[in-house]
Order: structure tokens, then sequence, then C-alpha cells
């Protein structure tokens, strides 16, 4: 594979014991760190900076755990560092890092990323993207930059055999919060995460109403 994640950029993979605390917490400890993927074209990997946290069955109405273990969002309740991949409007894949102690349900959405390693892959996978900003610049603009989709589901971030692997980064020196994205319940929690004045954050939208014949799935798990 070209564009090897060299030895300077990430950390190594994050311990599980990082991932136990409360969602909001280590939703904020999860920015700065690197999300990488190996594929036959080549590698990627970005540096997360902006996330969503999820909690867990009974406690957010806005979760897709809300209503417990069901065949959907059963990798929720764990153990932590699996991926949870979903298919968001029936138009796209959205990626969530499951974190808390097994059976709490919890999970943390990644929202946006800066691409460090393999721009020219991600670039190839997303044309659309005109500078570098937009690459990762959103949950479905990033599962397609690291070419993250169903047959991930339930990938193991943790495990340095995987394709698809969650690294200890370089924190932010600034961290701003606010309400999450494409919500109508549940919309006073300000458990949205993002390094202030990154260029990838996404450009907020406040929750809205359902799409006809649809729950709002606007990139929350």
């Amino acid at each position: 594979m070209n564009d090897a994640v060299p030895p300077s950029g990430p950390g190594p993979l994050i311990a599980e014991e990082e991932l136990l605390g409360p969602v909001d917490e280590v939703a904020r400890a999860l920015l700065g760190c690197w999300v990488v993927t190996d594929r036959a074209e080549g590698q990627v990997a970005l540096r997360l900076t902006e996330v969503e946290a999820y909690s867990g069955q009974g406690e957010d109405p806005a979760s897709h755990a809300h209503r417990g273990p069901t065949p959907r969002a059963e990798i929720m309740f764990g153990p932590p560092g699996r991926l949870y991949v979903y298919f968001s409007y029936g138009v796209h894949w959205c990626a969530n890092v499951v974190v808390g102690p097994a059976g709490r349900g919890s999970a943390v959405l990644m929202r946006a990323g800066e691409v460090v390693v393999g721009e020219p892959v991600a670039r190839a996978r997303r044309p659309a993207a005109r500078v570098a900003r937009d690459l990762a610049r959103g949950p479905a603009r990033l599962t397609q930059a690291l070419a993250i989709g169903p047959d991930d589901r339930g990938a193991r971030l943790l495990d340095p055999a995987s394709s698809v692997r969650l690294h200890v980064g370089t924190p932010p020196s600034r961290i701003s919060t606010g309400p999450r994205v494409g919500i109508s319940v549940a919309t006073d929690l300000p458990w949205r995460f993002w390094e202030t004045d990154a260029p990838s954050v996404s450009v907020f939208r406040a929750g809205g109403k359902p799409r006809r014949g649809s729950a709002r799935q606007d990139g929350r798990p």
C-alpha cells in the first residue's frame, strides 16, 4: 500500500478503557484522534475535528438506542470500540464509535475530519470536493473519504489487524460545543463538539421536520 501512516503521525490505538466514561466526555476526548482505513487502492487517515455524542437506552430520545438493542442498534450496546454504521435517508452512510460499558448503548458520531494521509485516494473518492477541507466535511463525506460502508458494520476499531482503526492523536487547543445537528428531540443538549475554527468542521443546520415517510436521521445514531 502507498501513503502509509508515518511514524510521526498518530499515536497507538485507543485503549478500551479510554472509551468507558460518560458519552459526552468521551466524545470530547476523541477530537484529534486519527481514523485510519486500509483498502486495496491505498490507505487514508483523517484527524477528527467534529463529533456528536448520543447516550444510551432510555436516556436520549434522539439516539437509535433509545428503544433498546433492536436489530439495527444492537451494535451500540457493546463492546466499546466497535464501529456502528447505518444508512441515512437512503442516501449515505454514517459511522460511529461505540463507547461506554457494554449494555449502555452509547455512541459517538464522527461528523468531520481533516484528511492527513492519502489525500489523492480520498480525492478520487470525493471528486466533487474542490478544496481539501471539503474531503471529509460532514458525516457522509467522511465515510466516502474513508471508504466506510455496510461491510464495516461491527469493525473492531481497537484491533491492529482491522481495516478500520482508531488511534490516539493530538487534541485540539480549543474545543467548541453546541447543539446536535438534524434532530427534533433533545435539542437542548450541547453534545456536538468541534475543534474551534477548524476549516473541516461541517456547516451547522439545526434540527427540523422529518422527511415524509421516514424518521429524522440526518447523521445521528
